[in-house]
């Protein structure tokens, strides 16, 4: 039985400016995925403060009553 072949031997080695590229990407892709990142804690951290400050001015404001309709003189609303 022949044995197993190990895995990398027939893998082609990139040239030097795949090399390049590949990190070029690798290193574009994890900015951007830092930026994200970030941008996704701010829009979390604005919510909250945005849910805090209007739950702070319901507790703050009386609720309003509506206001009855008036009527026409016709007797329709």
């Amino acid at each position: 039985m022949s044995k197993p072949i190990p895995d990398g031997i027939f893998k082609p080695k990139p040239t030097s400016t795949e090399a390049k590229n590949d990190t070029t990407t690798r290193i574009a892709r994890s900015i951007i995925e830092d930026e994200a990142a970030k941008r996704d804690a701010k829009t979390q951290r604005l919510r909250h403060a945005r849910l805090a400050r209007e739950a702070q001015t319901e507790l703050t404001t009386p609720a309003k009553r509506l206001a009855a309709r008036r009527r026409n003189a016709s007797g329709t609303a």
